[in-house]
């Protein structure tokens, strides 16, 4: 379909964000409330939290035991998602106690920024990082940017009535295919309706989904479904994201009948490539371009101006357009005064005919100040034999800092439910 933008226009003659149709219908609700569930955990560790969505009845204090901190901070993640700088908001997000005030709120804030000029060409949202290879990042991205993405990808799956999403709204890639991507695929029509299966799993899949359905999900949760879904229906169509999906979990979802899009990218960049076999590489975005720094691609931005954008992983390029991702660009981390690699010390780990796959990690403050892996075993290996033999074997290829001091073993490596990597406890010796 043509790209134009579905962000209707304002008195001015510009397009503005809270004419937007996902402001007015169940999505704000959706984002919102993923968003300041998401944030509430995060401030709890440890501790159980109510998931969204929630009632627009929930109050936050009464109901979820929200303290004045906690509600500031929540009132904080919203406004600065959103953009919410118009109209007084925090003192109406701290004066109002209930989920459904708070998504009123962020329309009426919504409103303010259209009542003080902000177009598409200026809107924008901001996406935090999950932190898993480094400190979490904000990442803002205009409006306009995420729908050029948007059309693209509603281009590769077209005939799509409905979504089945298993990923949170607040995210860059759930909001870019839980949110806009439903009005692109139903064209000037109302948008296709999104289901939420997050609560009822991947083992529910084959009850819920039918011919015409586009099912957002990442790697771990398709590793799920592909245990337990033998065969898929006609005209479905998967999307992955967030993580490398390995090629064996996507040859097996292709073998039961699904097409499965894998999407690369990250927060920082949004989406860069796409491939729907294992064995292809992946496909530029027809906006991206290689540059003469290996670290960097640059994009046409909606207006036709170029923009430069650093790489979070290492590209290896069969030609001007295709490329398959070589591990991330990881920064050196310090130990004993030295720069070390930990992409590297894993990459090392990796050759010992015994080690599956490996992660390396600087220790947290609380463990020490060394390296620490994790080794999952070729299968059928001795893992206590291997873990009395890897000291002297990489002793052989790496120095004394480059070493880990902390081995953990386990059948597969450590990751978050999104699918990506997750830190882990070091094992007691």
């Amino acid at each position: 379909m043509p790209g134009r933008s579905h962000f209707a226009s304002s008195a001015t003659g510009r397009g503005a964000c809270p004419d937007a149709w996902w402001t007015r219908g169940d999505a704000l609700r959706r984002v919102v409330t993923d968003l300041l569930a998401a944030e509430l955990a995060q401030m709890r560790p440890g501790r159980p939290v109510s998931t969204a969505p929630w009632l627009p009845e929930t109050q936050f204090v009464r109901d979820l035991g929200v303290d004045s901190l906690e509600l500031m901070g929540l009132g904080t993640a919203l406004v600065e998602t959103l953009h919410l700088q118009h109209g007084g908001i925090d003192e109406q997000l701290l004066s109002r106690p209930c989920s459904g005030d708070w998504i009123a709120s962020a329309r009426a804030g919504l409103d303010a920024c259209a009542a003080a000029g902000v177009g598409t060409d200026e809107a924008a949202l901001t996406f935090r990082t999950s932190g898993s290879s480094g400190s979490p990042k904000r990442c803002t991205h205009a409006l306009a940017m995420l729908e050029q993405e948007v059309a693209v990808l509603a281009s590769l799956v077209p005939g799509r009535r409905r979504v089945l999403s298993a990923v949170p709204s607040h995210h860059i890639y759930g909001f870019l295919f839980t949110v806009l991507m439903p009005r692109w695929l139903a064209g000037a029509a109302e948008p296709v309706e999104v289901i939420d299966v997050r609560r009822a799993g991947p083992a529910a899949l084959a009850s819920l989904v039918r011919p015409g359905d586009l099912v957002v999900a990442h790697p771990g949760w398709w590793e799920a479904a592909a245990r337990v879904t033998p065969a898929f229906g006609a005209d479905i169509v998967g999307v992955t994201s967030t993580a490398p999906c390995p090629d064996a979990l996507a040859a097996a979802l292709a073998a039961a009948g699904l097409r499965l899009l894998q999407v690369y990218g990250s927060s920082e960049t949004a989406g860069v490539g796409w491939r729907d076999r294992a064995d292809d590489p992946f496909t530029l975005l027809p906006y991206w371009s290689r540059t003469d720094d290996p670290a960097t691609l640059a994009r046409t931005l909606p207006d036709g101006m170029p923009r430069r954008y650093p790489l979070q992983d290492r590209l290896d390029w069969s030609d001007g357009t295709h490329f398959l991702p070589a591990g991330r660009i990881d920064d050196a981390v310090q130990v004993g005064g030295m720069n070390v690699f930990p992409a590297y010390v894993a990459d090392v780990l990796a050759r010992h005919p015994q080690v599956r796959e490996t992660a390396v990690r600087l220790m947290r403050p609380d463990e020490g100040r060394r390296l620490k892996a994790f080794v999952v075993p070729q299968p059928g290996a001795d893992a206590d034999a291997l873990r009395a033999d890897l000291p002297a074997w990489i002793a052989e290829r790496l120095t004394a800092p480059e070493r880990p001091a902390a081995w953990t073993f386990g059948p597969r490596l450590p990751r978050q439910a999104s699918g990506k990597p997750a830190d882990w406890i070091i094992d007691a010796e």
